[in-house]
């Protein structure tokens, strides 16, 4: 996207006068006004991107558990936000996190792959598609729209042998045994890699978001797979906060979260990701 259009949409679904755009990485641009406000204009990926993302950061956003952007205007390919200035990390912001985190958690879905309120069923995490549709628990649900597709990604392009497939099939069949205690469907962020954890003077806040009905044990292995700051503060504050503790045994299938993000960016960049994704899948077979 060049400045100009950036400009033109920003001018076009927010108003004002746009007087300066610098690129903020990929398609995220940070834009500021005549007026002094600076804003956030982030170009779709792929269709239905900017209303799975608008969509999602409403729902997460409902009853004020966490700090997210607040969305100014979208259409289908611009979503216009909240600019965030980034801060250092502070003990204070992981805690308060954790404990917001915890009771976003509770607020529920309607089923485990249920979209936000309004977003499509079929949206984005990153570069890749990703299909949020209800299904009656969580192990059907993470075999059929976040194993079973990437793991295809992946053959496709010879990433994984006949063989290799195999240990993601019975994996997938595997599931119920490796869940732990059944629990109702959670109110996710989607994608809580450090990434999309914003540190400013404020607080912490979280951005760009894969939002959908989940299980709580998958936000918490994402905050680990790329090593959050003060991370330990922030599981620890929630663990202490939640009104409904977590299962015996989370730690041990954390890998078994961190299975899904590994896959997709083995099905995006390749590489090493996905001979990790295999080492989950194995190490999550032990759970069985």
């Amino acid at each position: 996207m060049s400045p100009p259009e950036v400009r033109e949409a920003v001018e076009r679904l927010h108003g004002g006068t746009v007087a300066e755009v610098r690129q903020g990485g990929g398609a995220i641009f940070v834009v500021t006004l005549d007026s002094g406000e600076r804003l956030v204009a982030k170009h779709g990926t792929g269709e239905g991107a900017i209303a799975a993302e608008a969509a999602g950061l409403a729902w997460l956003a409902e009853y004020g558990d966490v700090r997210l952007p607040a969305v100014h205007a979208h259409d289908e390919d611009w979503l216009v936000m909240d600019y965030v200035p980034p801060g250092p990390p502070s003990k204070r912001a992981a805690e308060e996190l954790g404990r917001g985190l915890a009771a976003l958690h509770l607020r529920g879905a309607p089923a485990y792959g249920s979209p936000p309120p309004g977003g499509p069923a079929d949206a984005w995490m990153g570069l890749a598609p990703m299909r949020n549709e209800p299904q009656p628990d969580w192990p059907t649900f993470y075999a059929r729209h976040r194993i079973e597709p990437y793991v295809r990604m992946c053959a496709d392009q010879e990433l994984f042998d006949a063989g290799e497939v195999q240990v993601f099939d019975r994996l997938c069949e595997a599931l119920p045994r490796a869940a732990g205690p059944p629990e109702p469907p959670s109110r996710l962020h989607g994608d809580a890699w450090s990434g999309n954890v914003r540190w400013s003077d404020e607080g912490v806040w979280l951005i760009d978001p894969a939002a959908h009905g989940g299980h709580r044990e998958g936000d918490l292995a994402m905050l680990q797979l790329f090593g959050a700051p003060l991370l330990s503060h922030i599981l620890g504050a929630y663990a202490e906060s939640t009104a409904v503790p977590l299962a015996e045994g989370w730690r041990g299938r954390v890998r078994l979260h961190q299975l899904f993000p590994l896959l997709m960016h083995a099905a995006v960049f390749g590489g090493g990701y996905a001979r990790q994704a295999l080492d989950a899948a194995r190490e999550a077979l032990r759970l069985t």
